[in-house]
C-alpha cells in the first residue's frame, strides 16, 4: 500500500497535461470543483498516482462536462450540491481504505446522458464479460445492450473525448436539438428515449422519438434490465448516480 503522499506528490503530474488538453479542446468541455477529501480518498482507494490521468482527474476536478453535458467523466466528487458523482460514489468504494478491494467488473469512468457506460476493464475482462485487454476501455452502447471494446487506455480516451470525434462516434444516437436538451439536465438526470434506442423505431426515425428528463439512475437501469432480459449477457454493474 501508497499512503496519500507518495501518490500526491509526485513530479510531473498529469493536471499540467490535462489543463492544456482542456483549454485547447474544440468540444465545450467544464471542469467542476473537487471535494478535495473525496478526491484523496478516491485516489487512495484506488492507488494510483497524480501522475496518471485518472489520478489528475479525481485530485483536481469534480468531474467533467463534456460537449454541452452530454458526457458526463467522473472525477474526485464535486462541492457543487447535487453535482457528479465521484469515482469513490459511481464505483461504491468501501468507506474506508480496504487494501483487498477491487471493481469486481472494472472501474466505471462515465456516463453519457442517454444511458451510454464507460468502464476500465480491470485485470481479466474474459471472467467479467468484458471485451477488450485489461486496463482497456470499454463502452455499454444503449442501442445495442452490448459492452464494445474501445482500444484504448483511460488516458487516451480523455484525449479522444477533447478531440472532437464524440460527433462521429455517437451517429445514430443524436438527434436535432440533442445539444439544447443535453445543457438543460440537471447533473442526477439523463434523457429518457421513446421508442427505446435499440428499437427498429428510433433506429428508422431518431427525430420522431419522444424524450424527457429522469433521473440518471432511471436511465442506466432501464437499459441495464432491457439488457438482462434481451442482451447477449448481463452487462453487470453499471454505476451509481
Amino acid at each position: 500500500m501508497r499512503e496519500i503522499d507518495e501518490l500526491v506528490n509526485v513530479d510531473d503530474p498529469a493536471w499540467r497535461e490535462l489543463e492544456e488538453m482542456l483549454s485547447a479542446s474544440s468540444v465545450p468541455v467544464q471542469a467542476l470543483p473537487v471535494d478535495v477529501d473525496e478526491g484523496r480518498r478516491c485516489l487512495l482507494q484506488l492507488q494510483v498516482t497524480a501522475r496518471s490521468m485518472l489520478g489528475a482527474l479525481a485530485l483536481n476536478t469534480g468531474g467533467l462536462l463534456v460537449d454541452n453535458g452530454w458526457m458526463r467523466v467522473f472525477g474526485g466528487g464535486s462541492v457543487i450540491s447535487g453535482g457528479l458523482p465521484s469515482l469513490g460514489t459511481a464505483n461504491r468504494f468501501p468507506a474506508g481504505f480496504d487494501p483487498v478491494w477491487h471493481p469486481a467488473t472494472g472501474l466505471v469512468v462515465g456516463h453519457d446522458v442517454v444511458g451510454g457506460v464507460f468502464a476500465l476493464n480491470g485485470g481479466d475482462p474474459a471472467a467479467a464479460g468484458r471485451p477488450g485487454g485489461p486496463g482497456q476501455m470499454t463502452y455499454f452502447a444503449p442501442d445495442t445492450l452490448e459492452w464494445e471494446a474501445m482500444e484504448m487506455g483511460h488516458s487516451g480516451w480523455v484525449s479522444w473525448l477533447l478531440s472532437g470525434r464524440l460527433e462521429t462516434f455517437y451517429d445514430g444516437l443524436r438527434w436535432p436539438g440533442w445539444r439544447e436538451e443535453a445543457a438543460a439536465l440537471a447533473f442526477g438526470e439523463g434523457i429518457s428515449v421513446y421508442p427505446f434506442l435499440w428499437s427498429k423505431e428510433a433506429r428508422d426515425d431518431l427525430a420522431a422519438t419522444s424524450r424527457r428528463p429522469v433521473p440518471m439512475r432511471e436511465v442506466i437501469g432501464v437499459a441495464a434490465d432491457f439488457a438482462r432480459q434481451m442482451g447477449p449477457s448481463d452487462p453487470g454493474f453499471l454505476g451509481d448516480v
